[in-house]
């Protein structure tokens, strides 16, 4: 009853919307085991809670192909506590991912990752103000010059938003450099970098070791961390940021571990 009560006050400082917006969280599965650990099985390695092997959302078991990164997976489980929070586990997300619908879905999503490349968003550029023309320049210059050298792949730079269509050999060299990237954890770990940082240039520079995580990150987020700059943060919005930097990290994460290999 205290804790009723309690959690009626609460929501009574928190105004209308936000008591809405609490009241519409999912509610948490609780932690069912006790110790997460690692197997070995016919020269692959799964996540065992309890001894057993863990599964994906569609019953797959999770099945990995390298202890290091099982152990990287597991680590996640271990960290829970009381309640499975999917959210601070997005090694263990995208490898479900990869599991459940890249191994199925590998051509259609090679293909998406391309799209992404066809209108590249570090290829539409601001005529002004001069702070934001230079900055997009420092961020984004070194990534295009970056696929013509390593890729060979000629890119058309816009100004403005009108999309314009790019060269059909720079996405051929595009989608030949995507097919280096095997399902399903490779190209999971590409596509899911791609999706966050809205771009396949720098995805694919993150990938191959010329960029760092936290330099592809930046790049992606130029045009909003200008506005931040002349406008203001948003408390939400960076909260929202935060979670998507944390998908992005495992998708990096996961593209170290398979190349160290």
């Amino acid at each position: 009853m205290v804790r009723d009560l309690l959690g009626d006050l609460e929501n009574n400082r928190l105004g209308p919307m936000q008591s809405v917006r609490r009241a519409m969280r999912p509610v948490l599965p609780k932690r069912f085991y006790k110790n997460a650990g690692v197997g070995e099985m016919d020269g692959s390695f799964t996540v065992l809670l309890d001894g057993k092997t863990a599964k994906t959302p569609a019953q797959q078991p999770l099945v990995l192909p390298d202890r290091t990164i099982a152990e990287a997976v597991a680590a996640e489980w271990a960290a829970q506590e009381r309640d499975i929070e999917p959210s601070k586990m997005p090694l263990t997300r995208l490898v479900n991912l990869a599991i459940d619908r890249v191994a199925k879905e590998s051509d259609d999503i090679a293909e998406e990752i391309v799209r992404y490349a066809s209108s590249d968003h570090i290829l539409y550029r601001a005529a002004e103000p001069e702070g934001l023309v230079a900055v997009q320049a420092k961020h984004w210059d070194p990534i295009v010059q970056w696929a013509r050298d390593a890729l060979g792949a000629h890119f058309v730079l816009a100004e403005g938003i009108n999309f314009i269509e790019q060269p059909e050999p720079a996405l051929a060299l595009v989608r030949a450099e995507v097919r280096q990237y095997p399902a399903p954890f490779a190209l999971a770990a590409l596509a899911s970098a791609t999706q966050l940082a809205g771009s396949a240039l720098i995805a694919l520079m993150l990938a191959c070791g010329k960029l760092e995580v936290e330099q592809a990150w930046t790049a992606a987020h130029v045009d909003e961390d200008w506005s931040v700059q002349q406008w203001g943060e948003d408390a939400e919005a960076s909260a929202r940021r935060a979670a998507r930097f944390a998908e992005f990290d495992a998708a990096a994460r996961l593209l170290r571990l398979i190349e160290r290999d």
